[in-house]
């Protein structure tokens, strides 16, 4: 089976890249920066190599290394960033730390290239950077340019090395799989051999083999990814699954009786735990979103080891994704943004082994499993939730009053949004509060309340994303009702940033 390898400098995107590697049809595997030329060369399967992105800057003494000698392989290596600044680096170039950041859609202009074959000249590209290469080593030819980097793009193709500044694998960049296609099969004449069904096998066998008899527990949190981990292993192992879903008081309207009616109707075995009144209970004074994060991951962990002593479990099985892992600093070269509970919030000394069945997949791969798996519509088209629920949608201190406020606007949100044309390109749709008040008038009175934050994003891989365009008629309906009948709000606003430079949540 032909294989595209990838090197982890580090950077958010580098499992995206073997994302959109494999739905071109070819395997791909990501290794650490530190992989020797030898390991590479004498795996036969290697087609072509990618260097990542990553958060360091090539002139600095601790930054990500890697053995020069593969730029002499033979093999076809492609470099995305960081990667692209290496190469010219490494081989005599100049990188220099630029005198403004790209950050966002930039405009790509194509002079030539065997990366753009059949592209036009001009190409919208994602581009996420401050340092810029210079100047490039002997016998390289600049391909592209935009307007803050002249060498966006280069290529040597007599060595088989190619440069990409900005981040084909981003959907952002429109052209973007065209591009990893003309270098995966036009420059690594690799063979189609991988399809999504093999996902599922892959999940399958690895379940068998990891857990085999013995039992295991997982967490519902009613989401997506921790639906479809409970179904993959429950498939495997049976009656030896534990399905716990704790009620944190932090959750979606609704959320506890639809997930007690999915899953009763599966026939799994499913444990719900009330345990509102222990997290708020922690909750109290703090408002460091980190530590929140922290404390709401320990009470899980508690909540968890002690029904495995009850159960005689041996495994937790978490529905982590990769876009949580590369978030909470997975890699020794990637930076931590936020610490997902169920990745940041593990005790160093978890009495329970961990299983995450989907740690190297995407939201939108989660959902095709599960549109392949059956599960049910009404998870299938869940909006993404995150794990700390609602905590991280409060601004500041998190109470049981702020929680209800939150929890009515994020159903109001949804209410309004959910029969209109725009719900299905809509990736996540919810209210946050602000830890801040402002003057109003309501009944002819001055009224002095809390404002209510609107987030409303698209995106295909949460890794990017954009605010959504809702036309003002719907905004100005869901504001209406919020300030109408939620008591402690009189002012309602928009969030129109997108990711970067924001996340997804506020916290």
């Amino acid at each position: 089976m032909n294989k595209i390898l990838i090197l982890d400098f580090g950077g958010q995107y580098c499992h995206l890249i073997a994302r959109r590697v494999r739905d071109l049809g070819v395997l791909t595997e990501v290794r650490g920066s530190e992989t020797t030329a030898a390991e590479i060369i004498s795996d036969r399967q290697i087609k072509g190599i990618i260097l990542s992105g990553g958060a360091k800057s090539v002139y600095l003494d601790d930054s990500p290394f890697f053995d020069k000698a593969i730029l002499g392989l033979g093999l076809p290596v492609l470099g995305i960033c960081y990667g692209h600044q290496l190469i010219a680096h490494t081989l005599g170039g100049k990188v220099i730390s630029g005198e403004s950041g790209e950050y966002g859609l930039a405009t790509l202009k194509v002079k030539k290239g065997q990366l753009f074959s059949k592209l036009a000249e001009s190409q919208k590209v994602w581009m996420n950077h401050r340092d810029v290469v210079e100047s490039l080593p002997a016998d390289f030819e600049i391909t592209a340019s935009t307007e803050h980097s002249k060498i966006a793009a280069y290529e040597n193709t007599k060595m088989k090395l190619f440069g990409f500044q900005f981040h084909p694998e981003v959907i952002n960049t429109r052209k973007g799989k065209e591009m990893l296609k003309n270098f995966v099969f036009g420059v690594c004449d690799s063979q189609k051999s991988w399809s999504s069904g093999s996902l599922i096998k892959n999940m399958v066998r690895e379940t068998k083999e990891t857990i085999g008899d013995k039992r295991a527990i997982i967490g519902l949190s009613g989401g997506i990814d921790s639906s479809v981990a409970a179904m993959i292993v429950g498939k495997t192992i049976g009656k030896n699954l534990v399905a716990v879903y704790v009620d944190t008081g932090l959750m979606r309207y609704g959320e506890t009786e639809t997930i007690k009616a999915v899953f009763q109707d599966l026939n799994v075995n499913l444990k719900i735990v009330k345990a509102s009144k222990s997290y708020f209970s922690a909750l109290k004074g703090v408002t460091e979103p980190e530590k929140k994060r922290k404390i709401i991951g320990k009470i899980f962990i508690d909540i968890f080891e002690k029904i495995a002593r009850e159960e005689k479990a041996d495994f937790l099985i978490q529905g982590t994704i990769y876009s949580d892992r590369i978030e909470s600093g997975l890699t020794k070269n990637s930076s931590n943004i936020k610490s997902h509970h169920n990745v940041g919030g593990l005790p160093k000394d978890l009495k329970l082994k961990l299983y995450e069945p989907l740690r190297d997949l995407y939201k939108d791969e989660v959902r095709k499993i599960a549109k392949m798996i059956s599960l049910p519509t009404k998870l299938q088209t869940q909006q993404v939730f995150p794990g700390p629920g609602l905590a991280v949608r409060i601004v500041g201190e998190v109470t049981k009053e702020k929680a209800e406020m939150v929890r009515l606007a994020g159903k109001i949100v949804e209410d309004e949004l959910r029969d209109t044309k725009y719900w299905k390109k809509i990736w996540m749709s919810f209210a946050v509060l602000l830890p801040v008040k402002s003057v109003g008038i309501q009944g002819d009175e001055r009224s002095y309340k809390n404002p209510i934050v609107l987030r409303i994003v698209e995106s295909k891989d949460a890794m990017t994303a954009t605010f959504s365009n809702i036309p003002h008629s719907i905004l100005e309906r869901i504001s209406t009702r919020i300030t109408n009948e939620i008591k402690g709000v009189n002012r309602v606003v928009y969030d129109i940033t997108n990711k970067p430079p924001a996340t997804m949540e506020w916290e």
